[in-house]
């Protein structure tokens, strides 16, 4: 079987389902909100700290471009949240704060996303 008929068969079934970027962005968020909340030792919470802090910061870019759809409010708000998570991963880094308030950040930004189309 050659390789255009081996993508068009794995393409064709209609149960597959579509991709979007807020599936995508729907499943980073539930990846790392489970490591956060799994994190036993200092070293796990550091490294799911760090991929939380990541998936900010590529968010923060992307509401950062004027080609984003977002309406500016939207876009402003979740700006703020970015701000506010990366200040805040320090001080659960500095065992100053609970990272329970980053996992309730990253909760609401799930429901978000799944009622623009995200899975359930």
């Amino acid at each position: 079987m050659n390789t255009s008929l081996m993508a068009k068969n794995a393409y064709a079934s209609s149960d597959a389902p579509i991709r979007t970027a807020s599936n995508r962005e729907y499943d980073a968020f539930a990846r790392i909100t489970s490591d956060l909340k799994s994190a036993d030792s200092f070293v796990e919470k550091a490294h799911a700290l760090q991929k939380n802090r990541d998936l900010w910061s590529i968010l923060a870019a992307d509401l950062s471009n004027a080609a984003n759809a977002l309406p500016p409010a939207l876009r402003a708000d979740i700006l703020s949240l970015a701000v506010f998570t990366d200040k805040h991963t320090s001080k659960v880094l500095k065992d100053k704060a609970p990272i329970d308030i980053l996992i309730d950040i990253n909760t609401t930004m799930m429901r978000g996303l799944r009622q623009q189309g995200a899975p359930r």
